[in-house]
């Protein structure tokens, strides 16, 4: 047998596992708790808040458009990619200065929504929230390129799985954190929605961002992250904005076509249900203590449970075959839902339909953090991944806007078996990427066909 014949054995669960405890992969950890941070609070909490000053789901479902900035970023990409900060970026390095200006601003944005009541006047919230979500588009985007250029391909899957891990651990302090202060915060005796609570909690989010500013500083700047030098603005230009596109299209020609469709769709089941989750928990009777507890609480640690199961999964497995995995099991675990919301506040079957939606969240989000990174160009990858999760967000995010009318219109049951349908298709398109890739012959981490 011949080198090129030669199959090199896979390494031990434990040696796999001990990936996890390498220096980027815990800085991975520490830089997805910034990520994960602001989501929650211009999305899912926010939702919990204004449902709770009395915003009809409707007016909800169309604030849910605020996260249209994460699915348009690719717009700003390669600025963040080519562009320098004058002074910040001589001092700390072009990946780490874009992410200090960004943390910055989320920081900002969050205390401007901190001082505005949305029951008396719900316009400058959503300012706020923009701020936050703008900010925190683009912290994504210089961490992502900041993640891919840290470590080797076969390292992408684990870094990806800590990331998710800091991410869903802040979405824990997003979402419990911000349930549990502002509950704390209350006066007892007084009216049940109360914006000073709230206010409080706000506040101490937009101070927890610190912990990200601080991971910045501390960090090393990629050696792949040399800024590169324009002799002129065309050259710049073609560099920054055309090149990174047409590089994609040129190594993989009619089977982009195929693999932006399935980034567009692949996470849709989950983002459009996701609108109306807390809505839906305020409507069933559920306690902010309750949904603290049980939903961002426990079930972020089974998401994280499946962070890491798939990308341990990922790496012995193949990324494409834990891909399809992870489509099966998202849409699947919407029915779970439609099946709960037919049962009033039930708080059993909250925490166990929670457990099986959340795992299967994890398995899925892992996979796809790892295919995503293996289609980039180390080039230009802020603005290559920018645009694959920009993508990822744009059909779903624009659905999930109509979300709050659909449920008006047709109940909670329909609405949570008509989002398991929509995953239908991405199986589909998993199976036809799957045999594309084993084609080209370039998706090294893809593993065996399905």
């Amino acid at each position: 047998m011949n080198s090129a014949q030669t199959i090199h054995p896979k390494p031990p669960w434990l040696a796999t596992f001990k990936v996890y405890l390498e220096p980027p992969t815990l800085r991975m950890l520490l830089l997805g708790f910034s990520a994960g941070l602001p989501l929650l609070l211009v999305l899912g909490t926010l939702s919990f808040w204004l449902r709770e000053a009395g915003i009809d789901r409707t007016t909800i479902g169309y604030l849910s458009w605020v996260g249209l900035a994460y699915a348009f970023k690719w717009v700003w990409a390669p600025l963040v990619d080519r562009l320098p900060i004058p002074l910040l970026t001589g001092l700390l390095g072009r990946r780490r200065s874009w992410l200090l200006a960004s943390q910055l601003a989320i920081m900002a944005g969050l205390v401007a929504m901190s001082f505005n009541n949305p029951q008396v006047a719900l316009q400058p919230v959503v300012w706020g929230a923009l701020a936050v979500a703008f900010g925190s588009a683009t912290q994504d985007i210089a961490l992502d390129a900041y993640r891919i250029e840290s470590a080797d391909a076969d390292r992408q899957a684990a870094l990806a799985a800590a990331y998710q891990s800091g991410y869903r651990l802040a979405m824990i302090w997003a979402g419990a954190g911000v349930l549990w202060i502002a509950a704390r915060a209350e006066v007892a005796q007084t009216a049940n929605y109360q914006f000073a609570a709230w206010q409080t909690a706000y506040l101490v989010m937009a101070a927890s961002m610190l912990l990200g500013v601080l991971t910045v500083l501390w960090s090393p700047e990629p050696a792949h992250a040399l800024l590169p030098v324009a002799r002129n603005p065309g050259e710049w230009l073609r560099s920054a904005l055309a090149e990174p596109f047409a590089d994609f299209w040129r190594r993989y020609q009619w089977q982009a076509a195929l693999i932006l469709a399935l980034i567009s769709v692949y996470r849709i089941s989950d983002v459009v249900m996701g609108i109306m989750a807390n809505p839906f928990y305020v409507d069933m009777g559920y306690t902010k203590d309750e949904v603290a507890a049980v939903t961002k609480v426990y079930g972020v640690i089974m998401t994280l449970a499946g962070a890491f199961i798939g990308g341990a999964m990922a790496i012995r497995l193949g990324v494409m075959r834990v891909l399809m995995l992870g489509a099966v099991l998202s849409a699947a675990s919407n029915l779970l839902f439609a099946l709960l919301s037919t049962r009033g506040h039930d708080l059993t079957g909250l925490i166990l339909v929670i457990s099986a939606d959340n795992l299967a969240g994890g398995i899925a989000t892992a996979a796809f953090i790892a295919y995503l990174s293996s289609l980039t160009n180390i080039s230009y990858s802020a603005t290559q991944y920018a645009l694959f999760s920009s993508m990822m967000l744009l059909l779903p995010k624009f659905l999930a806007g109509y979300s709050g009318r659909y449920v008006d219109a047709f109940g909670y049951p329909s609405f949570f078996i008509a989002t398991a349908l929509l995953g239908l298709p991405v199986l589909l398109l998993v199976w036809l990427a799957s045999r594309a890739g084993s084609e080209r012959g370039v998706l090294l981490a893809a593993g065996p066909d399905l």
